[in-house]
């Protein structure tokens, strides 16, 4: 699949499903976010969901596939994530959502290196 920047994103048949019944304007965000709780920690997550207006997108990583994928990429996620990653469906009813498709030793690279 040809992609930008030297990512390539595989979405399985669930997630090509769900990308069919829920069509998006434009390129789903890959989105880390850190929080602090209330001990002093960090609390990493990464989330794929519509791009909004308040997303200030500049320096994030475009990913594009043959499937139709459109996904902008976190610069903080970017720098971590492996060079190939899948994408499936995760939850229930109206909390299916799209969910990164990681080892285990890459989802600890991804929140906590």
């Amino acid at each position: 699949m040809p992609t930008t920047r030297g990512f390539e994103v595989e979405p399985d048949a669930a997630a090509r499903a769900w990308l069919d019944s829920h069509p998006s304007g434009g390129p789903r965000v890959v989105a880390y976010r850190v929080t602090r709780c209330c001990g002093g920690g960090l609390i990493c997550t990464v989330k794929v969901r519509q791009q909004s207006d308040r997303d200030d997108v500049s320096r994030h990583t475009p990913i594009a596939s043959d499937g139709g994928v459109e996904l902008l990429v976190d610069p903080r996620a970017a720098a971590r994530l492996p060079a190939r990653f899948g994408l499936t469906v995760r939850g229930f009813g109206p909390l299916k959502h799209l969910h990164l498709v990681l080892s285990s030793e890459e989802w600890g690279a991804l929140l906590y290196d």
